[in-house]
């Protein structure tokens, strides 16, 4: 942001030092170890605890049912008298559209730059972690759904929270850790799920090798109001168009993305090897001590959090309006989005960063810019190809944390206030743009992870409701109970 613009420099100083900085403090406490040398935020440790409680506690669902979560989302599983809004498929999509975005490629590179090419292993396993407590929080924001007096599906945290905890005779503590959850949703809305996508894409469409004729104030408000209209036009439409954009855009998003990295990597497959090794060994490196493990540690799983939103209840209010009857049948397809969102797309993303020695290049930059650095040794076009991607990444990001951050807003405002909700996310569309990057990955990092703490002491409860509704499902399923469809 240009300094003199007084206005909008009082406006960020505002943000940062009342918002941010107390309520960062707070939620990104840390807890000390091994006297006190190393300390590791809260939000980590529960999230590391989480993921890995409910990989045991389903005997690793994440593997076992794997391949039948892939038929459900082809909808060998569906008929056609089933109650919802969207198919399996646009479910999943619109869910990957919030999670598949720049926190793939600036947050993969954030977590690089700041605790070293071992970052990338913690976050494969934060990702196969996560996939079983994805498996948990949709199946609970699909047996807990309800249908609103609009006729629309309305799930999630503040549904199970609240109906869930009730029935374990939990219904005061349900309230509140469902009017919290809500309240954290809505700032993840307008923070990593909205100014932070809009604060990196500008970044990259500004960037020296893109448009810097955009790289100042006027160009920075210029993007935002661009893009603010982009957004307008498909969230009025709601659910279904978010589904259907989502739906359109993710698979090509993803496959552009994907087959250039792939490129990169045939083009130094002699490096892969080292490479891998060198991610590997640095996970463990203890060459700084435990404080250095823990870094490295840290990052990885903070990023792969944020990026694949696992244990934070995010994704089970979209999965809630997936068209079935079978609520672990949706849990099942919403477990591979962290296999793809992580294990898949940061992993290749991060295995480029190490092969082209970006991440140990002071010229390289930091966040997208050294990604895009990355690839444009192999691809000396790339910038450009990135700014489109790290755009329509952006754009349906946005797009699918609206629809979150609106679902919260209605259970706490009413949906005759949902309206006012659209237009405080575009102002915070045209905010992000504007804003410096610090604030906005600090304030997003802590409202997003922050919805963690209410959800997964939900999930935590009602994880016996879970394991038998698993049981029985798995029990159906060998049986030949749930017919195929093709």
């Amino acid at each position: 942001m240009d300094p003199s613009n007084s206005f909008l420099s009082r406006l960020e100083a505002f943000f940062i030092e009342s918002v941010v900085e107390p309520l960062t403090a707070v939620i990104f406490w840390d807890v000390a170890f091994w006297d006190d040398s190393v300390e590791i935020p809260l939000v980590v440790l529960w999230l590391i605890l989480g993921a890995t409680y409910f990989s045991v506690r389903f005997r690793f669902i994440n593997v076992r049912a794997f391949r039948h979560a892939i038929d459900c989302v082809r909808g060998r599983y569906t008929r056609p008298t089933e109650s919802g809004e969207i198919s399996h498929f646009q479910a999943l999509s619109a869910a990957l559209s919030a999670t598949v975005g720049l926190g793939n490629i600036a947050g993969v590179a954030v977590a690089v730059g700041l605790g070293g090419p071992g970052a990338v292993f913690w976050m494969i396993v934060a990702g196969f972690l996560g996939m079983s407590s994805k498996f948990a929080e949709c199946t609970l924001g699909q047996r807990y759904r309800i249908q609103r007096a609009d006729g629309h599906v309305s799930g999630g945290a503040m549904h199970y929270l609240r109906d869930g905890l009730a029935e374990l005779g939990l219904g005061g503590l349900g309230k509140v850790l469902a009017v919290i959850f809500a309240l954290m949703c809505i700032g993840g809305s307008f923070g990593g799920g909205n100014m932070f996508q809009s604060n990196q894409a500008f970044a990259q469409i500004s960037s020296d090798s893109v448009l810097p004729i955009l790289a100042n104030t006027e160009g920075a408000i210029l993007f935002g109001l661009v893009l603010t209209v982009l957004v307008g036009l498909v969230i009025i439409g709601g659910i279904k168009r978010i589904g259907e954009v989502a739906a359109t855009l993710v698979p090509v998003m993803c496959a552009i993305y994907l087959l250039c990295g792939c490129w990169i990597l045939l083009m130094h497959v002699g490096s892969i090897g080292q490479g891998l090794a060198t991610i590997v060994s640095s996970a463990f490196s203890w060459d700084a001590g435990a404080g250095g493990f823990a870094g490295v540690l840290i990052q990885g799983f903070r990023r792969a959090a944020f990026s694949n939103e696992a244990g934070t209840g995010s994704a089970a209010i979209v999965h809630a309006a997936a068209i079935t009857d079978e609520p672990v049948r949706e849990g099942l397809v919403a477990l591979l989005e962290p296999f793809v969102d992580t294990l898949i797309v940061c992993t290749m993303t991060g295995l480029v960063l190490v092969v082209t020695g970006a991440y140990a290049d002071p010229e390289a930059g930091s966040g997208i810019q050294m990604t895009s650095w990355a690839f444009a040794t192999v691809f000396p076009w790339f910038p450009i190809v990135l700014s489109v991607t790290a755009v329509l990444f952006a754009f349906s990001t946005m797009i699918s944390w609206s629809y979150y951050g609106e679902q919260c807003w209605a259970q706490l405002f009413g949906i005759r206030s949902i309206f006012a909700y659209k237009a405080i996310f575009l102002g915070f569309v045209w905010l992000g743009a504007i804003f410096q990057a610090r604030a906005v990955i600090d304030f997003g990092d802590m409202m997003i992870l922050g919805m963690a703490f209410p959800n997964l002491i939900g999930v935590f409860l009602l994880s016996g409701k879970i394991r038998a509704d698993l049981d029985t499902y798995m029990r159906k399923l060998r049986a030949g109970e749930f017919p195929r469809t093709d």
